[in-house]
Formats: C-alpha cells, structure tokens, sequence
C-alpha cells in the first residue's frame, strides 16, 4: 500500500479542481506547459494490469460534464490516484494472478473499462485497434448468487454451462458451490478442467444424447443425467448402466420466449411405460426434472409443473423407486425472479411439506451471467438512406433516417437476437471524442447493422441515436452476456469479439478473496 499512501500525500482532491501538496511535481497539473490553473476533473483509467511493479495509469483530462477529452502523451503518466478511489488495493491484487493462463481481472467499474477500452482505441495505431470488446463484471454473477439464495435458499442452483462457458465465470461459480447443468462431452470437460469439481456436481441434462457421449459420462464418472424416451433407456443401459437418472416431464411453456417442449419432455401419459421400461433395464430412476421455456414471463407456470411433478413422484413409487431428486429447470427472468421464487416457493410447499429425502435443484443461466457482460462496439460505417424514388411518398418520422454499421453483428454477439429472441437498445458510449451526451442533444431515427455482407445481420431496426453520431463513435449494449459471445461465430473472417474482466463495485475484495480461496484450493489439490 505504499504506493496508495504516497498518492495521498501527493495530491488531494478539492471542488472545481486539483490543488498541488508535497511529493507532486510541478507542472504536471493542469496543463502541459507547467501553468499551474485550476484544472477540471481528471478521470483516471487503468490500462493494464501489474505484474512486478504497478502499472502507470492513463491521466485524461475531462470538464466537469465529462465532455472534451485529452489524452496525455506518454510523458504524462503517472501514479495519481484520487484519495476516495476503488482502485486503492489494485497494486496487491494485480501483483498476483489469481488464475494463471486466464486473463487480468481489473478493479473498477465496468464503465470505467468501457471508457479504457475506447480510449485505448483511439491511441493504438494497430489495424484491429476499434474491435469491439467485452466488459465482464463479476460482482453481478456474485450478486445474483446471493440473491439467488436469499429467495430460494432451498434450491441448489446448477449453472447451464451453455449459457455462457466463460472461464471466470465458471471459476467464480464452482468457487461458490453451484453445481453445473452441462449438455455435451464439451462442457463436461470444461467443467472438470478446472479444478476441484467433483463430477456429483454436474447434471448432464440433455434428454438426447449420443452413445459416445454417455460412454463418455461414464469414464468421467458423471453419473446423473437426463432421459424422456425409451430409445434413451436402451442406450444408457448399454453404455452407462450405473447412471441415476432423471425423467424430464413435459410442462406449459407456451409463455416462454424460447418454448423447449416442442422438443424435450414426456407427456405424463407416457410416463408409466418409461419407469417401467426402465425397471425392466435394471436402470437407477432418482428424480424428475421440467423446464418452463427460456425466458418465461410468467411465474404462475410454476405452479402447474410443480404439481405435475408431484404426480410423477407418485407415479414413481407405483413403479417401485423412490425419488429423491426435484430438478425445476431454468428459464429464471432477472426481472421477474422474485415472483417467480414466491410462486415456486409455494408449490414446493403445497406439493412436497415432506422433503427431508428431496434434493432441490434448478438450472439457472440468463439470470446469472446477463447483467454482468457489457458490449462496446465502434461505428465502422454511416448511411443516409436513398432518396425514395419520384412518386413514392417520404419517409415517416419513425422510419429510419441513418444507417449506422457497428464491428459487431447477429453472426457474433448479437445472435442472440435470432436464436434467443432478444431486442437490444444501444447507448452512446462516445460521440466526438466525448463520453458525454447532453440531454437536449438532438435525436433522429436510426437503426444499427453489423459488418458482415448479409443483410439478416441487422441489429436494432429502429433506435433513437443523436444525430451527430459519426463514424468512429462508440455504442455501447447491456444485458449482453447470456447466449451471445459462447455462440458468436467467425463469419466473414470477423473475429469474435474480447473479454475484460473487473471484480466491478459490489463487494470486490469479498469476490476477489472467494476466487483466490478456490484458486488456492486448486493448487492444494493438485499438489
């Protein structure tokens, strides 16, 4: 901490500007040519992570509102650091990597590592300097978790890896003892790899799956998985005979975004034959699992499934087991995860008052990982329609008056757009070499395209953006981390877009002391 304590002997705050104390040089406040005005905010931006020393910070000079910026030359770095700072512990934390092989995990706001990422743009003179790029705030997974646990304290959560595979994320859940809802060899593998998993924590729910892959299950001693077919029960038999599995049932999903019963589940008329099919295989039935849609907007659907699961317990102890898994599935709302909780709640209580021989699961992934990712991309490209041709009438006022084309596209981060029905809304995240928009700024209808040469890749239709956005601006887009970068693709030799990390503003040393446990544990295991 000496660094930190220097900084506050060497500078300290006051309103409208800085004031020069002991230990700062003269002339590096203020202006370059050594006058010592009253200079307006400095905003401080860290650009990389420290490995023997601490790094230099990039000094940029903004007015109060945040309008021009100035970047520094090189010569005007330096290790200021306002007194207040959330970076106070960076120079410890980033001495040492908590996972060697993965990327720096930052301090800060991830608005302050959307800012870096721009300015770093601005200053680079390499050919890809205005990719778009990732923010990912880990203090949004942990802050979910909790308030995962605070409303359904009783059930387990096991994250759906295909979500979101991002290795921080995974770190930082199985640090925090979820366990992992996995759908192929891939993910499975990916889980294990990291160390200190034990393979009771993944459930391979995919009702359909290759032989290959259940004989792969069984070599990595994964040993739950789903089924909801008989053809399934043949193969497990042959290829994985000591499983315990879990019959998924078929629910009402019809309120859901992405409807998954069209392809999974078991009516609960065909639910008989299969358990007795799969006594007659000599086979481990241990539970039930549902899933009420991706992206459900209706809690009420709880209800309805808990109870049809009630009826396969049943079902199941006509059939001679005894079950002792209820899996609810996914498809949590961040906006709706309280209601949902009250209603799930509920209809655990009404169907199971006596579940001391349950275990309670689910699989939640949106709810975890979408707040936490923030995408910046840059303006590659800006169109003003056509005039319409002679006898066609004008454009209305909500038809789009400016094309504007983004670095990233429905073929990379934004194919959730198709294979997950989102609708995203851009931010102006720097116009004019400025992170301020005044609020009177004048607007106009636009929409926002990605790179790529086909016209499907259309990213918001209709977007109210300033008029004065100009290519080499940068818009920014929340919400971006479920079903986005793990499906993103390399379609016309665009790469998929980076990733950095920040241990953001809710409780960072607790998060960064959870995850350096689990790399710790690790390394005592593997030892």
């Amino acid at each position: 901490m000496k660094h930190t304590n220097r900084l506050r002997r060497g500078v300290s705050m006051r309103r409208g500007g800085f004031k020069s104390c002991t230990g700062w040089r003269k002339g590096r406040i203020g202006s370059r040519d050594g006058s010592q005005s009253r200079s307006p905010l400095v905003s401080f931006h860290h650009l990389a992570p420290s490995c023997a020393v601490w790094r230099r910070f990039r000094r940029v000079q903004l007015d109060p509102r945040m309008s021009k910026v100035q970047v520094l030359a090189p010569r005007d770095f330096s290790l200021l650091q306002r007194p207040d700072s959330p970076l106070d512990d960076l120079p410890d934390a980033c001495n040492d990597p908590i996972f060697p092989g993965l990327p720096p995990l930052y301090h800060g706001h991830p608005d302050l590592h959307l800012r870096n990422g721009v300015l770093a743009a601005h200053s680079s003179a390499h050919p890809d300097a205005e990719q778009a790029f990732f923010v990912a705030d880990l203090s949004q997974v942990y802050a979910q978790h909790l308030r995962w646990r605070a409303c359904l304290p009783e059930v387990h959560p096991f994250y759906a890896v295909k979500c979101n595979p991002d290795p921080y994320v995974l770190r930082l859940l199985a640090a925090l003892g979820t366990g992992f809802d996995c759908a192929s060899n891939g993910e499975i593998s990916q889980v294990l790899s990291i160390g200190n998993v034990h393979p009771d924590r993944i459930i391979f729910a995919n009702p359909c799956k290759a032989v290959s892959f259940v004989r792969n299950a069984a070599n990595m001693r994964v040993d739950t998985m789903t089924f909801d077919n008989s053809d399934e029960l043949y193969k497990i038999a042959r290829a994985h005979p000591r499983a315990r599995l879990v019959l998924r049932i078929l629910t009402d999903d019809s309120k859901a975004l992405c409807q998954l019963g069209i392809k999974f589940g078991a009516p609960l008329a065909a639910v008989p034959a299969l358990l007795a099919k799969a006594r007659e295989l000599a086979l481990d039935v241990v539970g039930i699992s549902f899933h009420v849609g991706s992206g459900n907007y209706d809690p009420t659907v709880y209800t309805d499934a808990v109870r049809r699961a009630r009826a396969v317990f049943d079902m199941g102890a006509d059939a001679g087991y005894t079950f002792s898994l209820l899996d609810v599935g996914g498809g949590f709302e961040d906006a709706l995860f309280e209601q949902a909780a009250v209603y799930l709640k509920d209809a655990i209580d009404m169907y199971f008052p006596d579940r001391s021989q349950i275990k309670i699961i689910a699989e939640p992934g949106r709810f975890y990982v979408s707040k936490a990712f923030s995408l910046a991309t840059n303006i590659i490209a800006r169109r003003a329609p056509l005039d319409p041709p002679l006898g066609d009438p004008p454009p209305t006022a909500e038809q789009p008056a400016v094309m504007y084309y983004i670095n990233d596209g429905v073929y990379g981060a934004f194919n959730c757009i198709l294979f997950d029905h989102q609708v995203v809304q851009p931010f102006v995240l720097s116009m004019g070499g400025s992170f301020h928009v005044a609020p009177d700024e004048p607007l106009h209808t636009s929409s926002v395209w990605g790179p790529t040469c086909d016209s499907i890749d259309c990213v918001c239709p209709t977007a109210q953006l300033p008029r004065a956005l100009r290519v080499g601006d940068w818009l920014g887009f929340h919400n971006m981390g479920a079903y986005t970068v793990c499906a993103a693709s390399q379609f016309n030799g665009f790469q998929v877009s980076n990733v950095v990390y920040t241990t953001g503003n809710f409780k960072p040393s607790e998060l960064r002391s959870v995850l350096a446990n689990f790399a710790a544990d690790i390394e005592n295991v593997d030892v």
